[in-house]
């Protein structure tokens, strides 16, 4: 059994020790959230963060993760409310097929908490390796702006899992 911890909640896993991740969340735990894309980690579908920093979990073992923190896709909302990257996703209509988009978000959601005030080609580079078949760059460009002046206005904060300080 390998002990992790996924949206804060601990779990026993019984798998092999080199199972990827992204294959403990979807069919052990049924988390599916995060997709298979590429299997190399040159897509950013499998996103999640790892200790507050984006990670691809489908190059991941699992057993490389026994002690770290675990957030996917799942946990961001808090019950019925959306995260503020989730939002903007929303009122931008970033989506067209989807299947990028939680990796995509799981980006911004770590750059806005490393940086709560980027520039384009600070975004760029953060998103850089999330892969949107559908091109739907500057529609992610403008969401993540679109929280950034959100927060601005509204006080909206995040709180940087690395260093646990409010930005």
């Amino acid at each position: 059994m390998i002990p992790i911890t996924v949206n804060g909640l601990r779990r026993d896993v019984d798998v092999d020790p080199a199972t990827p991740l992204l294959w403990v969340l979807r069919e052990t735990l049924k988390l599916t959230g995060s997709k298979f894309g590429c299997g190399i980690g040159q897509c950013g579908a499998c996103t999640v963060h790892l200790n507050g920093l984006p990670v691809r979990s489908c190059i991941l073992p699992v057993s490389a993760v026994a002690d770290a923190e675990i957030l996917t896709i799942e946990g961001l909302s808090a019950g019925e409310t959306l995260h503020p990257v989730q939002q903007a996703w929303l009122d931008e209509q970033v989506p067209q097929c989807g299947y990028c988009q939680s990796g995509q978000i799981m980006s911004a959601v770590a750059l806005l908490s490393d940086n709560p005030d980027p520039s384009d080609a600070e975004i760029n580079n953060a998103m850089n390796g999330n892969i949107c078949r559908c091109g739907t760059y500057q529609r992610v460009r403008r969401a993540i702006r679109r929280v950034v002046q959100h927060s601005a206005v509204n006080g909206l904060e995040f709180r940087n899992k690395e260093t646990d300080e409010t930005v």
